[in-house]
């Protein structure tokens, strides 16, 4: 398999813990979720971050991984709140793959949870779409460039 998940943190990644009351990081659910999926596809814990804090400094450090992986098809776990500007970052460093950026509205670990979805959907998009950047979420694929967060839906759109 030419793929590779990086994850970067964002909800998809939170935990939630009880004892302070509030979501936090813990480890990647990747590899779990890979097992569970009976999934054979290599995953890289890059950071773990809200990207609400994500800095210019992690956002190059991500372009960085994305250039130096071997594979030619990426799927990238980011917050919601910021992936389109991650996106815009990635698609300014021209790398020459398909690299699609996916992330959940609700914790992995947590009931009703979107991420498995999203997940899967953007690892089935990372194998059939164009190379470029690419943001999948809510069943859709959209290109970088042409979406944003509704935050009024909780969803992303086209614009």
């Amino acid at each position: 398999m030419n793929l590779r998940i990086i994850s970067t943190g964002g909800t998809f990644e939170k935990v939630y813990d009880m004892l302070q009351g509030k979501l936090r990081f813990d480890e990647s659910q990747i590899p779990k979720l890979l097992a569970t999926a009976r999934a054979e596809i290599p995953c890289s814990e890059l950071m773990l971050v809200d990207s609400l804090e994500m800095s210019d400094e992690q956002r190059h450090e991500l372009i960085q991984a994305c250039r130096q992986a071997t594979e030619d098809q990426l799927v990238v776990i980011h917050g919601t709140d910021t992936m389109v500007e991650t996106a815009e970052a990635l698609a300014g460093a021209n790398i020459p793959k398909t690299i699609v950026l996916t992330g959940a509205m609700v914790p992995e670990r947590v009931a009703d949870s979107d991420a498995v979805f999203n997940l899967g959907y953007a690892i089935a998009a990372a194998q059939l779409a164009e190379p470029g950047i690419w943001v999948a979420m809510n069943g859709r694929l959209h290109r970088w460039d042409s979406v944003y967060k509704n935050r009024t839906k909780g969803i992303f759109e086209e614009k």
